[in-house]
Order: C-alpha cells, then sequence, then structure tokens
C-alpha cells in the first residue's frame, strides 16, 4: 500500500492530481478548507493558515493507513493588482497558503516521508520561475515555493526523500475562471484573450488541463523518477523559456 496525502484536493489540480493517484492504485488523503470536500479514501480539512492544524492533520494522514509515502502541495490561491495597494492581509492570506502553510506541511510530514523513502511534489507556477507584472504577491509566493523545493531537495536528499515542483501556466480550471471575473475589470474573456496573448503558439494557444499538471505529478512521484530532485519542470507551453 502507498500513500499519498494531497493539499488543495477540492481544487482543480488538486482533485486531478487525487484522481490520478487514486486510479494508480494509491490510497489518497485529500485536504482542504473547511466546508470543502472531495471523493477520496480519506478526507481531513484544514485551514493551511492554521499552523497547529496543520500538524494534526499530517499527523492524522499518516495515520490513517499507517505510512505516508508523497506529499503533493496543490493548495493555492491567487492574487493580483499594483503592489502599492495591497494590504497587509491580502499579503499574508496568499503568501500564508502558497508558501508559509506548504512549508509547514511538507515539514510536519518530513520524519514519516524519512520512514518511507518517499517524496514531495510542490505545485509552483510560471511565475515561480519568472516575475509577472502586477502579481507581485502571488510571485513571491511561488518563487519561494521553487527556491524552497531546491533547499529541501539539498537537505533531504541524504535521508532518501525526493522533492520537486512543478511550475504550471495557466490550468483551465474554476479558479482560472475566478481570477478572470475578479481582476477582469468587467470583462473576464477579455482577461483571458490576454493571458492567452502571451503564449508563444498565438492562435494556436490553449491553456492546460488540470489532468496533465497531475499527469506530471504523477510521474515525479514514480520509481522511475528516482534521479529527479530538486527539479522545477515548467509545463506551460514555452511561456517561461525565454527567460
Amino acid at each position: 500500500m502507498t500513500v499519498v496525502l494531497v493539499t488543495g484536493a477540492a481544487g482543480g489540480v488538486g482533485s486531478a492530481v487525487a484522481e490520478r493517484f487514486s486510479n494508480g492504485g494509491w490510497r489518497v488523503v485529500g485536504t482542504d478548507r473547511p466546508g470543502t470536500r472531495a471523493t477520496t479514501d480519506a478526507w481531513i480539512p484544514a485551514d493551511l493558515l492554521d499552523i497547529e492544524a496543520i500538524r494534526e492533520m499530517v499527523a492524522q494522514a499518516a495515520a490513517t493507513h499507517g505510512r505516508l509515502d508523497c506529499v503533493v502541495n496543490a493548495a493555492g490561491l491567487w492574487t493580483e493588482g499594483p503592489s502599492e495597494a495591497t494590504s497587509e492581509d491580502e499579503w499574508d492570506r496568499v503568501v500564508g497558503v502558497n508558501l508559509k502553510g506548504l512549508y509547514f506541511v511538507t515539514a510536519a510530514a518530513i520524519p514519516h516521508l524519512k520512514d518511507a523513502q518517499g517524496c514531495v511534489v510542490n505545485v509552483s507556477s510560471d511565475a515561480g520561475v519568472q516575475g509577472n507584472a502586477g502579481a507581485a504577491v502571488y510571485c513571491a509566493s511561488k518563487g519561494g515555493v521553487s527556491n524552497l523545493t531546491r533547499a529541501l531537495a539539498l537537505e533531504l536528499a541524504p535521508h532518501g526523500v525526493r522533492v520537486n515542483a512543478v511550475c504550471p501556466g495557466d490550468v483551465d480550471t474554476p479558479m482560472l475562471a475566478g481570477q478572470a471575473r475578479d481582476f477582469g475589470e468587467g470583462d473576464p474573456a477579455g482577461y483571458v484573450a490576454r493571458l492567452r496573448s502571451g503564449y508563444p503558439q498565438g492562435e494556436r494557444t490553449r491553456f492546460l488541463r488540470a489532468d496533465e499538471v497531475a499527469e506530471v505529478v504523477w510521474f515525479l512521484a514514480q520509481p522511475a523518477a528516482a534521479g529527479v530532485t530538486g527539479a522545477n519542470w515548467s509545463i506551460d507551453f514555452g511561456l517561461s523559456a525565454g527567460i
């Protein structure tokens, strides 16, 4: 039996990851905000802004099936806007979930992952490897995830634990639809069109599907990826290839 903990499991990417691991024969423990639910073998809601709740959730996740082989940190929040208008609450909320929460989920899981010779796969972003104008808070959080991935990979390599990240471009999920609604200034279609215009495919541009991201996450958790650690894998149709 092999067990994975997926954060953000009620979201578009997180639910696709949970489904992929379940289809692959793994036991899946899902977590997301209190009040949410997804179809997984076990469900343990937790507020990723609450460190004690995180520690309790990870302990329960490991106890559910007696082991923990992989953590997939898929929970995340988006924000954008001029930096001079950023509130402290906005900063704390986005960085708190995207980076601080991810860090403490991983930290709590490390003893279990050492026992299992397991792995961590973080969901970063193209914004974790390049800057995006007007999204400084989000870029700060995801840039932290990408470099944290490298640091933890080096720290945990002597213990047989691998740490990697996937860095998707825009993913066609309800989160992206909400992003266009909340930040599109009344024109969500125009907002989406502007996102598409940034890709090198031109008229052929499409967004990633959540299952495509999940497939890369799945691979990074497999024995075939034993030589891969400390990597930030871009999955963005070449969006960040020019940096």
